[in-house]
Order: C-alpha cells, then structure tokens, then sequence
C-alpha cells in the first residue's frame, strides 16, 4: 500500500532470470539538477509493518559513492528478507544516484521504507549544497571565521560493546548539539528492551550536556558506555 509497484505479485517474481540489473536505467534520473553536498548523511528512520530502515549515504563529488541500510527489520523470516534486499537496494541506490530505485521482489515492505529513507538522506544533502545565498545576509552577531551557522551531522565511529555496536549521530548548529541519536545500538532479545529504554534517554542527555560528558542510564551500563565513546568520537569529527 506504501508502494505500488508496477510488476507482477512475488509469485512471478523470480522468473526474469540474469542478475539484478540496475533498476534505474529505466527511468531518467531525477533530482539530478540539484546537487548534493559530499559527506555522510543519514536519513530519517522510516518505520515498516516489520519494523524501521534507515540508509546512510556517503556522498563525494557531488555523487552517491555508498549506500547502506544501518536499521533494517531483524528476526525471524526479517533477517533471510533483510539480507537478500539491502544489498541490492544499497546497489541499485548508488547506480541510480537517487532514490528512484525498483522494489525488491518479496521485500516490498523494506524496500518502500529503504525509499523513504533514502529520500529523506537525499534532501538533507541536498540542503548542505545548497545555501548559498544566506551566508551573505549573516553581518549579525556571531562572526565565526568560517561562516558556519549552518548545522552540519556528523557520524561517530561505532563503538563496540559486549552486545553490540553502538554509533551516533549528531546535529550541531551554532556551535551546540541540537540532535542526537544512536543509529546503532545492541538487539535482540533482552537488549531490544534496554536499548529502547536507555538510548531515548542518552540522545536527551548528549543534547541537554552539549559534550559527551553524561550519566550512564541505570541498567545499560555498556551501551551508556558505547554511546559515549561513539558520541565523543562524531564531536572530534564535528570539530569540537
């Protein structure tokens, strides 16, 4: 329903035979005449019936060199689905150097919400290219060498835990953290509780600190650690 595709239901799917080519060839490429800012964005989580997709892109030359999903549904039959459809649509994404991509058969809940995701990662480089115009009105107060009040995200490295990776991302705007938020963070089983749980909590905490410097969250010692880390790490790239 999210997504109405223009081929067969699944059952024929398969039948097409030779490797996956690059679905965007059919169709020109569009969004083309705006250009996208180089650097790693992430897009906004978008939630499926099996669960979120985000995609991170890393962008160089004004072109998509990287496409990857850093949430996609997980468990049970999710993960057979997951791993069979990101690959392609993290191909197809870099091909099409857009988010005009073809579903994946038998992942048509995945791919619609990988789209969605990778549209939104799409603007949001768009809107680092673009504003060019502003930083000529900016004789105001805060003269900052650079002429950098824009916000900029940047992505820490992920830091391991004994359950998993942990890795954030941040907005900072004007010298502050105005977002956080952990694109990975440990699953399954307990640790889907403890996460959903802590990491609410810890994103609260990076923006209201303004630093890496806050509290463990009672009960998730390791990934308050990891968070940490992976947060101390996207304020070193961001410059401080």
């Amino acid at each position: 329903m999210l997504f109405a595709h223009p081929r067969a239901p699944p059952r024929g799917g398969p039948a097409a035979g030779g490797g996956p080519p690059p679905p965007a060839a059919a169709q020109s490429p569009q969004g083309g005449s705006q250009p996208i800012g180089d650097g790693t964005v992430t897009g906004d989580a978008s939630s499926t019936e099996y669960g979120a997709v985000q995609v991170r892109l890393t962008v160089s030359g004004g072109k998509i060199t990287k496409a990857e999903a850093v949430q996609a549904p997980k468990g049970g039959q999710s993960d057979q689905i997951t791993s069979n459809s990101v690959p392609k649509l993290n191909q197809a994404a870099v091909a099409a150097q857009g988010a005009e991509i073809d579903a994946v058969s038998g992942a048509t809940y995945t791919s619609a919400g990988y789209k969605k995701s990778l549209q939104s990662a799409l603007d949001k480089a768009r809107a680092a290219a673009g504003p060019s115009d502003s930083s000529s009105g900016a004789d105001g107060e805060g003269g900052g060498d650079s002429g950098e009040a824009q916000a900029q995200t940047v992505t820490g490295d992920p830091a391991q835990t004994q359950y998993g990776p942990v890795q954030v991302r941040i907005t900072v705007s004007g010298g502050k953290i105005t977002r956080a938020e952990a694109v990975q963070a440990p699953k399954g089983g307990q640790s889907d509780q403890v996460t959903s749980s802590s990491v609410p909590k810890l994103n609260q905490a990076a923006v209201a600190a303004g630093s890496a410097e806050i509290d463990a969250v009672s009960g998730a010692t390791y990934t308050s650690a990891g968070y940490k880390q992976s947060l101390q790490s996207a304020l070193d790239k961001a410059g401080g």
